[in-house]
């Protein structure tokens, strides 16, 4: 019966599968750049085959990022007995002779589901390089402004028939600390206004609402067929860059207005919400996997500065650490039961680490010779430690970790090349990652 051959066609008739796109020639067309612009290839969403075959292919990346730096010793390379240890024991965890802090008992069973990288070595040890550092992957280059991580990934992966912005950016408090120079700047860099982050958090909370009730529906389509003309217009006759990023900026608002709901933790089950904790870094964790169910391709969850820890170190990590542990229990364990780990790949860092011993003020520096993050899901093994650092942290034992081999490690886990080469008028040909760093081999699957 399978080895039947199909019924004669009648005359006029095409078959259905005529009809469908090859999958495999467009994304062959998609990675030689030989599209035209997003738009004109929208319509391709609403054939359910296509549709079908992209969403069940997404990708998506959720990070973590703990601003400030944690420690390494409090968190998943403990020294215990050492001169370098805190008053915090290490305790066993599901991985054969590896341990963590003992304020991290959720993450130590289920260590077998993360990933530990514990030789990270980079150069800046001051917030605001390290932090460009850490979010661009590749030192500064003169006259050239490299892409973020979000702004990289909502390029490669982002969808492009999803409301959801592509790159969202929750922050508890956006334009409140010493940052703000790096968060108010180029996020997106070459790639443009179309990829720069959405923000969410803090004042920018109920953005998302106000974008919904600020005109009725009839209005604002009104207005929005008006200005779509305008604009493409402008756009077309004096090729303007700012016309196009002033279009995306409108076309994420739109995204947002419609989606309104999906960013409103406070709709979310009650059970949830307090399973996570009652702090605004659980409750934007478990809005991000919320968002990353609902299709968004990269969700960033910043803290503000809590772990910049140069004073009372024990007594400041003996209150956050708990958290990042409940909070990334609870987030791999429910992106595995919803059947969404295989395609997520979850990052927790900071920008470096923190010193082998103690300031006058009992607290830790910042310390980008030796230091520790946590990755997993998406295109790598599980519970795997790679990379270590002597008897007291000191330094890293054998070939250390920089940012590149990192973004290395982030591309192809996620099947993106990334030694791609790009070329810019007037610049030099550059890459994804730069210098053939090579990734994580340990890690990836």
């Amino acid at each position: 019966m399978n080895d039947a051959e199909p019924p004669p066609l009648l005359p006029g008739e095409c078959r259905t599968d005529d009809h469908r796109l090859h999958r495999r020639l467009f994304l062959k067309g998609l990675t030689g750049g030989a599209l035209a612009s997003v738009a004109s290839f929208s319509g391709l969403f609403h054939n359910p085959a296509f549709a079908a075959a992209t969403r069940k292919a997404e990708k998506r990346c959720l990070l973590l990022w703990l601003c400030g730096a944690p420690s390494q010793f409090e968190t998943w390379d403990p020294k215990p007995g050492r001169p370098s240890s805190g008053p915090f024991p290490s305790m066993p965890t599901r991985i054969p002779g590896v341990h963590f802090s003992s304020l991290m008992p959720h993450c130590a069973g289920i260590a077998d589901k993360l990933n530990i990288v514990r030789s990270m070595k980079t150069a800046q040890s001051e917030h605001l390089q390290a932090i460009n550092l850490l979010q661009r992957g590749n030192p500064d280059r003169a006259g050239f402004t490299r892409p973020t991580l979000g702004s990289v990934l909502s390029h490669a992966i982002g969808q492009l028939d999803s409301p959801i912005p592509n790159f969202v950016f929750i922050d508890p408090i956006p334009g409140g600390n010493e940052f703000e120079s790096f968060k108010a700047g180029n996020w997106s860099g070459w790639l443009g206004a179309e990829h720069a982050p959405v923000r969410v958090g803090g004042d920018y909370t109920l953005l998302a609402e106000k974008a919904a009730d600020a005109l009725p529906e009839h209005d604002r389509e009104a207005r929005e067929t008006l200005r779509r003309f305008f604009n493409a217009k402008l756009e077309r006759d004096r090729h303007s860059s700012a016309a196009r990023g002033q279009n995306a900026a409108f076309e994420r608002l739109r995204g947002m207005a419609a989606s309104a709901d999906l960013f409103d933790v406070r709709k979310l089950p009650e059970r949830d919400r307090a399973r996570y904790g009652p702090g605004s870094f659980a409750q934007h964790s478990l809005l991000a996997r919320h968002l990353v169910e609902h299709g968004a391709p990269f969700v960033m969850v910043a803290n503000g500065m809590n772990w910049d820890n140069h004073v009372f170190q024990h007594e400041i990590h003996q209150m956050l650490v708990p958290e990042l542990d409940r909070v990334l229990f609870h987030l791999i364990t429910d992106l595995e039961e919803r059947g969404l780990l295989d395609s997520t790949l979850v990052i927790a860092m900071g920008e470096f680490g923190r010193t082998p011993w103690l300031n006058a003020a009992r607290g830790r520096d910042h310390y980008p010779n030796a230091w520790s993050l946590m990755m997993t899901g998406c295109g790598l093994k599980r519970g795997v430690v790679t990379g270590a650092t002597d008897v007291d942290g000191v330094d890293v034992i054998g070939t250390p970790t920089n940012e590149q081999n990192l973004f290395a490690t982030i591309f192809a886990a996620l099947g993106i090349d990334p030694h791609a080469e790009f070329e810019l008028p007037g610049m030099p040909t550059f890459h994804r990652v730069e210098n053939k760093a090579e990734p994580i081999r340990d890690l990836l699957a």
